[in-house]
């Protein structure tokens, strides 16, 4: 059984979708910890109420990101988790970090990667024009949303969007795709070769999305 952290700074509407994943029989994962940079995060009330254990870990209290980020490090390995799951964390991670806990981070980040990364990408998608949006989830690296992709959703823009409601779309194509994600990791099907990712037995989508769809 893979033992999962998730770090969350807000709401906690992707940790509630890896909560219900890991209820799910065939998924061989159990979320062992919550984390979160801010006290007031709501995300801390869902795992509460879910049974899971939580701890705040409120960066403003630490004098530097390695001081915040070991204090991080040491929650996760106090909880005997494996597996560190990013779901709507507001914080940069350090590459000391990151680099210890190496293609055991997943994150999600709202756009097609490596296109958008970065704060502010469904009102730069709008901007650009782009027709296809989505989201991503991916093993993360130092460099600010890199890293093997394990799973994408694409998402129409629609011609009267803007950031609120094309981020609303989404955030229901995440909610789909990371729990989906930590089961083929957990499941053992997930390998990254040569920074990309290679999935045991995995169906691969035929259609195809075209948006404007034609005339």
């Amino acid at each position: 059984m893979m033992r999962v952290a998730v770090f969350i700074s807000g709401r906690g509407t992707n940790l509630q979708a890896l909560i219900n994943v890991c209820a799910e029989e065939d998924t061989p994962a159990e979320i062992g910890l919550v984390v979160s940079n801010r006290p007031d995060a709501q995300g801390l009330r869902r795992a509460a109420a879910a049974g899971v254990p939580t701890v705040a870990i409120d960066h403003t209290t630490y004098d530097s990101r390695a001081s915040f980020d070991a204090a991080l490090d040491a929650a996760v390995r106090r909880a005997r988790c494996s597996t560190i799951c990013l779901a709507g964390f507001m914080r940069v991670l350090t590459g000391d970090f990151m680099r210890a806990w190496r293609d055991r981070i997943l994150n999600i980040h709202p756009s097609l990667l490596p296109s958008f990364p970065g704060l502010n990408c469904h009102a730069r998608v709008i901007e650009a024009g782009v027709t296809i949006s989505g989201c991503t989830v991916h093993f993360a690296r130092p460099e600010l949303d890199s890293g093997p992709i394990v799973l994408q959703a694409a998402v129409p823009v629609l011609p009267d969007d803007d950031a609120g409601t094309l981020a609303a779309r989404i955030l229901e194509a995440e909610h789909r795709i990371y729990p989906m994600a930590l089961k083929l990791v957990a499941q053992g099907r997930v390998r990254v070769v040569s920074e990309r990712v290679r999935i045991h037995d995995a169906a691969m989508a035929g259609d195809v999305l075209v948006n404007p769809a034609g005339v």
